[in-house]
């Protein structure tokens, strides 16, 4: 099938097609008659990619689980997937904190006069610190 077909098929556009061959994700067939001819195995392989990045994988971890997507070396694909793991708990970790100052910083701007200086705004400018 044609790279329109492809990208048709797989619910992307031609230049994702393209950006993924550009990033080593998807091998670029030798062009037949002028055209290059993609096997239907490129919509499964662009569905892993979405997949794998709906999971937080970043492009080049995908490309790292793509190589090792026979499954033999599951050492290697348990450490990328742990990496991944603890970089989403430590996002986890910093959105709670922001959750929690921003909710501070709310509840003292509510219980502070019109004639005082906003909390939030406060801290925004550096003159008191964060919660």
């Amino acid at each position: 099938m044609t790279i329109g077909r492809l990208a048709k098929a797989a619910g992307v556009g031609v230049e994702t097609v393209r950006y993924y061959q550009s990033r080593g994700l998807l091998r670029v067939p030798a062009a037949n008659g002028g055209f290059r001819v993609y096997p239907a195995a490129t919509i499964d392989r662009i569905a892993f990619i979405k997949r794998a990045q709906t999971l937080g994988f970043t492009l080049d971890e995908v490309r790292t689980l793509l190589d090792l997507e026979d499954g033999r070396n599951r050492r290697a694909i348990q450490s990328v997937t742990q990496a991944r793991l603890g970089q989403i708990e430590d996002k986890l970790a910093d959105l709670h904190r922001m959750r929690g100052a921003l909710s501070e910083l709310l509840h003292r701007c509510k219980q502070t006069g019109p004639m005082q200086a906003c909390p939030i705004i406060e801290t925004l400018a550096g003159a008191r610190p964060p919660v």
